[in-house]
């Protein structure tokens, strides 16, 4: 049986990977945007040298290399190597490169998953991490902040500073799974004082992430690089720089879970959150059929973002 479990929600498909603990791995892919391993048909819009730009379904694509003798206003097949990523300022866009005939398309979800619910495994916990950045394990407190430059992580606790930082290896190692979070990533350990001590220290991280990356050693000021691919923005992107959408979603996803017998319920949420649903109606449409009932929606509460609750009416 597969370790991976989906959820089809309704507006996003969350999948996450159990291990011992709960939720050791997880993602979650927006409908209506593109996404790594997807293969579509775009129109070449403008050529940069051996690189350019594409467009498909509404979404600009950074494409490299710009296919051989391929010129402006043409349509070809590309596959997006990844996902737009939503950053504070200016959105990166999604990457691509021309598809091969021995590309096939890749569904969201990793072959083999299986449907289940995974409030059982601990998702609320996972997504509360994503949304403050703050994620207590180990004995150790880390502050994770998503940047255009890359993610950095802080350790921090009341142990000794050679425990704590081995402690905080393992910590790292597994948030950067469980928050989905690819690219460049800055790790700044307690310092220790000695090549031997931090040699071992990232020796620690190396053993409990099983997972492809590059990294540097630890210098003097206890700094770390680490490098992993990036496919799609992380939980922390997510729930952070798209707050109403990501607290709309949720709202749907508790809405479905919580109608019980009810044949009508109201959501209530700040009005930016209300205002995100209102202008897609189709998601309501499409909760109303799912769980045969009536959905109606109210603007409440003096947060704009608040997140909301489901009432029976």
């Amino acid at each position: 049986m597969s370790d991976w479990i989906v959820e089809d929600g309704i507006g996003e498909i969350r999948a996450a990977r159990l291990g011992k603990g709960g939720i050791a791995e997880a993602r979650i892919v927006r409908e209506g945007r593109l996404h790594a391993g997807q293969v579509v048909r775009a129109r070449l819009t403008t050529k940069q040298g051996k690189r350019g730009l594409a467009e498909a379904g509404g979404e600009v694509l950074q494409l490299d290399p710009w296919p051989a003798s391929a010129a402006e206003g043409e349509e070809r097949d590309l596959v997006v190597t990844r996902g737009a990523i939503p950053e504070r300022g200016r959105p990166r866009d999604a990457k691509a490169r021309p598809a091969m005939a021995a590309d096939e398309p890749h569904p969201p979800a990793p072959e083999g998953a299986r449907p289940g619910d995974l409030s059982d495994h601990g998702w609320e916990e996972l997504m509360e991490e994503a949304r403050s950045g703050v994620v207590a394990r180990l004995g150790c407190t880390l502050s994770i902040v998503p940047t255009p430059a890359g993610t950095t992580i802080d350790i921090d606790g009341d142990l000794a500073p050679r425990e704590l930082a081995s402690r905080g290896a393992e910590a790292v190692a597994a948030a950067i799974l469980r928050l989905d979070i690819g690219g460049s990533i800055l790790i700044d350990f307690p310092s220790l004082e000695g090549k031997g001590d931090r040699t071992r220290l990232a020796a620690i991280f190396d053993d409990a992430f099983d997972a492809e990356h590059e990294r540097t050693a630890i210098n003097g000021f206890g700094l770390m690089q680490v490098v992993r691919p990036r496919f799609r923005p992380s939980l922390l992107e997510l729930a952070q720089n798209l707050p109403a959408e990501s607290r709309a979603l949720d709202l749907l996803r508790r809405a479905g879970r919580g109608a019980g017998a009810a044949t009508s319920l109201e959501l209530r949420a700040g009005e930016a959150v209300t205002a995100w649903l209102s202008a897609r109606p189709h998601l309501i449409e499409r909760l109303e059929a799912r769980q045969h009932l009536r959905i109606a929606l109210k603007a409440h509460g003096s947060d704009p973002l608040w997140a909301g609750d489901v009432h029976a009416v």
